[in-house]
């Protein structure tokens, strides 16, 4: 639901894998996926695979599974276009940008299993239907009825896949990396490899790592591991890649940086804990959007 880059390349892999898989997309990819098949040109191989597509919420229609791909504000609208063609014991998994979104969406599936999951993938829509995948392809599940036997499929479809009682944990440490990467990356229209060049970037994504963290402790919330190592460590796995929120602002698209630093800002001025790195990075790439 939502196929876009995310949604492509995951639904791609378990359509690939032998999976019935429909992609519900805009028309301009359903008209190209439907003709030529959706292209994949990966970091391994690059093919067209045969998969469903239609521009209908109706394409879920019976699913087992929904991998709920589409943009952080659109996340209850959407969860109540494809409720009435879900399953009872329809899965959906959250595989979307900030921390938030699984909460959100169960307040309008109420009677539905809806898990969240942690999504470690570069990749954008290089044309209708075209897939390009830049590195990286795994997730982090949280622990959900029938979610082991769904990540034994994910990963035998070569989508490596963790079931984590700490979900919440990792969600922060992608938020925390992409707050540090998306909007640098989308006010300079330039790949992340390129911006850590730059004169104190390094220093401002550090600032805004350690708001974060610093709000995600007054929210009780434990982040896994060290997420500055994983900053400096993230340019070396995708030094090409546009951030998402580049992508958008470059098409003229809103941006979710409402969910990225802006929730950061947001979660902050509730708990008390200043977060001004993260509140003029928002602000600059709102200003952008505005403009755009």
């Amino acid at each position: 639901m939502g196929a876009g880059a995310v949604g492509c390349y995951f639904g791609g892999m378990l359509a690939r894998a032998g999976h019935d898989v429909t992609l519900v997309a805009r028309p301009a990819h359903v008209e190209a996926v439907l003709r030529d098949g959706l292209r994949m040109e990966t970091r391994t191989f690059d093919e067209r695979v045969r998969v469903k597509a239609t521009e209908q919420p109706a394409g879920a229609n019976g699913a087992d599974l929904v991998l709920f791909c589409v943009k952080s504000m659109d996340t209850e609208a959407a969860g109540m276009q494809v409720k009435p063609f879900l399953r009872p014991d329809t899965l959906v998994l959250c595989l979307q940008n900030g921390v938030d979104n699984a909460d959100r969406l169960r307040t309008v599936l109420p009677e539905h299993e809806v898990a969240a999951a942690v999504v470690y993938v570069a990749t954008e829509m290089a044309g209708p239907g075209h897939l390009k995948h830049h590195g990286r392809g795994e997730l982090v599940v949280e622990p959900a009825h029938g979610i082991d036997r769904l990540a034994a499929a994910l990963t035998a479809a070569g989508v490596p896949t963790e079931v984590s009682p700490n979900v919440r944990g990792a969600l922060w440490m992608k938020l925390l990396l992409n707050c540090a990467y998306n909007a640098v990356s989308a006010i300079a229209q330039q790949p992340y490899g390129e911006n850590v060049k730059g004169a104190g970037i390094w220093d401002v994504m550090h600032d805004v790592v350690d708001e974060g963290l610093a709000v995600a402790k007054a929210d009780g919330v434990q982040v896994p591991g060290d997420p500055h190592a994983a900053t400096r460590k993230l340019v070396e796995s995708m030094p090409a890649q546009y951030s998402s929120t580049a992508q958008d602002l470059a098409r003229g698209k809103p941006t979710e940086i409402d969910f990225l630093n802006g929730y950061v800002v947001r979660r902050g001025q509730a708990l008390g804990v200043p977060t001004p790195a993260n509140r003029v990075l928002w602000a600059l790439v709102k200003l952008l959007e505005a403009k755009r």
